[in-house]
C-alpha cells in the first residue's frame, strides 16, 4: 500500500462521522438531497452522492431525519429535515466534537499533560 492510498483511507475514516453531524446540522432547514450535497461540498465537507443518499435513508430509518415529498414542481423532490431526536444527537455529537478538538489542539501545541 503506497502512502497516498494509506493517507486517503485514513482521511476517509476521519471524515465519515463528520458527514452525519454535518447532515444533522445542515438539515435543521428542510432541503433535498442534491442541494444538501452541493452545500456540504461547497463548505469543504466532501461527500459523494453514492454515500449521501444511503446515509439520508439510514438516518431517516433511525428517526434522526423526517422527510416529505414536494410535488409542487415538475420533478417531485424528497425534502429532509432533522427530527427532535436528530437535534438531540447533533447537540451531543457537537459537544463531543468540541472536546476532541480542544484535546487535539492541546496535543499538537504541546500543552498536553
Amino acid at each position: 500500500m503506497d502512502t497516498d492510498e494509506l493517507t486517503s483511507g485514513h482521511l476517509q475514516e476521519l471524515r465519515r462521522g463528520t458527514v452525519v453531524l454535518a447532515c444533522l446540522v445542515r438539515l435543521r432547514r428542510p432541503d433535498y438531497g442534491y442541494a444538501l450535497l452541493e452545500a456540504l461540498n461547497g463548505l469543504g465537507i466532501t461527500v459523494d452522492a453514492n454515500t449521501l443518499y444511503p446515509l439520508l435513508r439510514r438516518l431517516e430509518k433511525q428517526g434522526l431525519l423526517t422527510s416529505e415529498w414536494n410535488t409542487d414542481e415538475a420533478r417531485p423532490r424528497k425534502f429532509y429535515r432533522t427530527s427532535a431526536t436528530g437535534e438531540h444527537l447533533a447537540a451531543v455529537l457537537t459537544d463531543d466534537w468540541h472536546q476532541i478538538d480542544r484535546a487535539l489542539t492541546r496535543l499538537t501545541e504541546g500543552d498536553a499533560s
